[in-house]
């Protein structure tokens, strides 16, 4: 697989990754406001959301170019 490939696939996960955040982070919010949740769901929900948070960083990571200093 060439470089050119590999960059682009990071670069669709980190939207498809960031695309899945906003939207849990929209989905939490509305559980908040409607008043009707278990606190269980909203964990998992919120964990879910942590989770995602760590694999955009390390994926935005892995798309800076390697610089010796």
């Amino acid at each position: 697989m060439s470089e050119i490939d590999e960059y682009e696939q990071l670069r669709m996960r980190l939207a498809h990754l960031k695309a899945e955040h906003g939207d849990l982070d929209l989905a939490i919010d509305a559980l908040i406001l409607s008043g009707n949740y278990n606190t269980l769901q909203l964990q998992r929900l919120k964990k879910r959301k942590l989770v995602l948070k760590d694999q955009i960083f390390s994926t935005e990571n892995a798309l800076l170019p390697d610089i010796i200093a």
